[in-house]
């Protein structure tokens, strides 16, 4: 069983910038993807950023030149970098991660990002 902790998220005003972390307990080196999903208050959770095993990744529309997703698998941690932050940013962060490509098999607790105008 492998455990994600994410750290990083607070409190920024519009324009500004935020890295998540997702650090897990074991190994990241197998895992087929991680990545973030975010969930706005009274919204469902939606995908954010993904990175696969290989390296390649991918974006919402909505974040796509202002995010970068990233991992280290020497330091088993996950990252995105957030830029140019906008109200409709203000959600809670989720990372996962996936041992093959069908379902979420570990989900982190969440951290909360607010921007404000």
């Amino acid at each position: 069983q492998v455990q994600l902790v994410e750290s990083g998220g607070g409190l920024v005003q519009a324009g500004g910038s935020l890295r998540l972390s997702c650090a897990a307990s074991g190994s990241i080196f197998s895992f087929y993807s991680m990545g973030w999903y975010r969930q706005p208050p009274g919204k469902q959770r939606d995908l954010v950023a993904t990175v696969a095993g290989g390296g390649g990744t991918n974006y919402a529309d909505s974040v796509k030149g202002r995010f970068t997703v990233s991992r280290d698998n020497a330091k088993n941690t996950l990252y995105l970098q957030m830029n140019n932050l906008k109200p409709e940013d203000t959600a809670v962060y989720y990372c996962y991660a996936k041992r093959d490509p069908w379902k979420v098999d570990y989900w982190g607790q969440g951290t909360q990002v607010t921007v404000s105008s």
